[in-house]
């Protein structure tokens, strides 16, 4: 069952939504624009929609146009102002000399201004508003500087933070200024989540957006004033008389239309009410405590919609709990649905004046008023097992159990590799190339596993090298032993090579500086396995490393996980890779019966997750990043593998490493188990592509 908690974004669409938008295509799918019967009552549908968000929104005498959605609505908005403005300005009328917006807007607000701003040649200065640490406008500024503006841009509730925006205090700040600037609202957070009486307000304009609130995407609203200028975005057939034209959206229509008269039921057979919402927050706001430590929230609860939880993590990235979160069939997000596929800090958040790993990290949690209590329920059960996962991996900020360390173990941060390189049976490691940064995590990884740190080494005689080694030793000063002497590249100058185990790590120093570290089976003599060196320099080494020994780079930017001399020379021809859909699956171990399926999600995702359930089929768990330690055996063996991950980017990046090293038959699943279907058909015959 998948907890759908990211409803800031997008959400489900109402069941009785669904039923009137199918019976709008199937029955009453007349053209509201013909005069037969079929079509007055298409025509009388939307009418009768409308009339319905006009008594929700108080709109007075103003108009309420259906639209495509928020963003046409904001362009709507943007474009009329300013085209009025424009001309004002030709009749020789004064308009100011900007334009206003606040600073944790929607991007489609700053990105309309500048669009238009450019297009109708007003070439005004586009100002942020500023907000405070809570989110909330800076009313002294826009009391200062409406006066100059000929449009001041604001937005109900924030989408990313949940903030609701002080609507009354702008509006005061508004008139006692004497500003005429026409004024925007952003409604859509606020739509079924706050009453909005629009009539007895200076509001302009107003859109909102259907799919926020359990209508379908490709419909929605916008609100204009009576007696505020307007500009048709679309002209054309005359339809929304003549102030929108284009057919309309019956099924969205309808759709809304269905949602519209849910929120309109007193009785709240559909939607909770204010006090359930918080009620819930509440619940999800103590389960997310328990689960993470030290965890703040962006934004305070009490000045939020009851359905928005913004938050971070001391020492856990945005991208890393968004990852654990969906591992447990939980949705969240990392901001604004718009830009969260971008490795960005909160811009939302960045405004507000917040620390940068509260921007770099934030998770929005946000459900609907659609929601119930076994819901709720089972969604502080899942964000509480994401606690346990990550104290059971030593991720946790505090109360993490001991942890087993063997083999080799690769930390990344900005394509630099850092590695540790541990043995269980004499209970000791080393690294390699730490950077500062990583200092906290590595730290809280060594403390889990209590090994002594024998070295602390460089590959590079890199600055930042030293400087982690310094901040270990102060941080585990019982793990480091700080009284061995090294030289500029860690290496303990009474050393000729450091025992790990059964393994023997040595170094040779290469010219112009740095050094290759080697790893190797046994004592002198033994053929190295595994070289921490850069890639251009593995030839230098000549007969200390082979042909096929494995690199270990200290840089990784194209994420190739590994190399050898082979490779390097260009004297190794890379296989090709193989890709399958979730739909082969089956066909796949089929046409395979001695294939390996490889999990190579980290292990605080294994955790939480399922597997591809398929009889008789191999699984092994080989997280990204202990992939070296496998390797060398794949390679060996040249069975058929199989590797998957939640998205299919992991799995394609481990399909590849194995395919440019020689391995002839590594597959990744596309995809990943995102798009695997919840139950795979087994074929009657197996599709020929899939037997090479």
């Amino acid at each position: 069952m998948e907890i759908y908690l990211d409803a800031n974004a997008t959400t489900p669409v109402l069941p009785q939504a669904k039923a009137a938008a199918i019976q709008a295509m199937v029955e009453d799918y007349g053209n509201p624009s013909s005069i037969h019967s079929t079509g007055l009552k298409a025509r009388a549908l939307i009418d009768g929609v409308r009339a319905r968000a006009q008594r929700l929104l108080d709109t007075g005498a103003g108009q309420l146009l259906f639209v495509s959605g928020a963003t046409e609505g904001i362009q709507t908005a943007v474009l009329s102002a300013l085209h009025a403005l424009r001309a004002r300005r030709e009749a020789g009328q004064a308009i100011g000399s900007q334009l206003l917006y606040g600073a944790t807007e929607h991007k489609a607000v700053p990105e309309a201004l500048k669009h238009w701003n450019a297009v109708l040649g007003l070439n005004l200065a586009i100002r942020a508003i500023p907000v405070d640490t809570q989110g909330r406008h800076d009313l002294e500024f826009l009391q200062r500087e409406a006066p100059e503006a000929g449009l001041v841009c604001t937005m109900a509730a924030n989408n990313e933070t949940g903030v609701i925006s002080d609507l009354t205090g702008i509006e005061a700040a508004l008139n006692a200024s004497g500003s005429s600037a026409f004024w925007m609202v952003d409604g859509v957070q606020a739509l079924g989540k706050l009453v909005l009486r629009l009539s007895q307000s200076r509001i302009d304009y107003a859109p909102f957006s259907g799919h926020k609130l359990y209508a379908p995407k490709g419909i929605g609203l916008l609100y204009v004033r009576a007696g505020a200028p307007f500009t048709p975005l679309m002209a054309g057939g005359g339809q929304e008389g003549a102030l929108r034209s284009g057919t309309e959206n019956m099924s969205g229509i309808a759709a809304l239309g269905a949602v519209l008269e849910a929120l309109e039921d007193k009785e709240g057979k559909t939607f909770r009410s204010h006090a359930e919402m918080s009620g819930f927050r509440t619940r999800l706001a103590a389960a997310l405590e328990q689960a993470f430590p030290g965890l703040v929230y962006n934004a305070p609860l009490v000045q939020s919609l009851p359905t928005t939880l913004n938050f971070s993590v001391p020492g856990l990235s945005s991208r890393l709990l968004q990852d654990l979160f969906d591992a447990a069939d939980v949705r969240v997000s990392g901001g604004s649905a718009c830009s969260a596929a971008k490795a960005a800090p909160s811009f939302v958040l960045q405004a507000m004046g917040l620390p940068d790993w509260q921007a770099a990290g934030a998770v929005r949690l946000s459900i609907g008023p659609a929601v119930d209590e076994a819901f709720i329920t089972e969604a502080c059960a899942r964000i509480e097992a994401c606690g346990e996962s990550l104290r059971r991996n030593c991720m946790s900020p505090s109360d993490n159990l001991p942890t087993v360390g063997q083999g080799v173990s690769r930390f990344m941060l900005e394509g630099a590799c850092c590695y540790v390189l541990a043995d269980a049976a004499v209970q000791r490691c080393v690294l390699i190339d730490p950077q500062p940064e990583q200092v906290s995590r590595l730290a809280q990884v060594l403390r889990c596993q209590n090994y002594p740190v024998t070295a602390v080494l460089s590959s590079d005689g890199a600055a930042a090298h030293g400087e982690a080694r310094a901040l270990l030793a102060a941080e585990l000063p019982d793990l480091l032993a700080a009284s061995a002497e090294v030289d500029a590249l860690g290496w303990p100058l009474t050393q000729t090579e450091l025992e790990l185990g059964a393994k023997r790590l040595r170094r040779q120093l290469l010219e112009g500086g740095g050094q290759a570290l080697l790893l190797s089976e046994g004592g002198q003599g033994q053929a190295c396995c595994l070289a921490f060196v850069a890639p251009q320099h593995a030839q230098a080494l000549g007969e200390q490393i082979g042909a096929q020994t494995l690199i270990a780079p200290p840089s990784d930017e194209a994420q190739l996980l590994a190399s050898n001399v082979a490779l390097e020379r260009g004297e190794a021809v890379a296989a090709p890779l193989l890709q399958l859909s979730g739909t082969q699956l089956q066909q796949f171990v089929d046409a395979h019966p001695d294939a390996l399926l490889i999990d190579v999600r980290e292990p605080y995702e294994q955790f939480l997750s399922q597997t591809p359930e398929l009889a008789g089929v191999a699984l092994q768990a080989m997280p990204l990043s202990r992939f070296l330690n496998a390797i060398p055996g794949w390679l060996a063996e040249q069975r058929p593998l199989l590797f998957f991950c939640r998205s299919g980017n992991r799995s394609r990046q481990a399909a590849q490493a194995l395919a440019r090293l020689g391995h002839s038959q590594a597959w990744t699943l596309s995809g990943g188990l995102a798009l695997l279907p919840d139950a795979p058909v087994r074929a009657a015959a197996a599709d020929p592509a899939l037997l090479v």
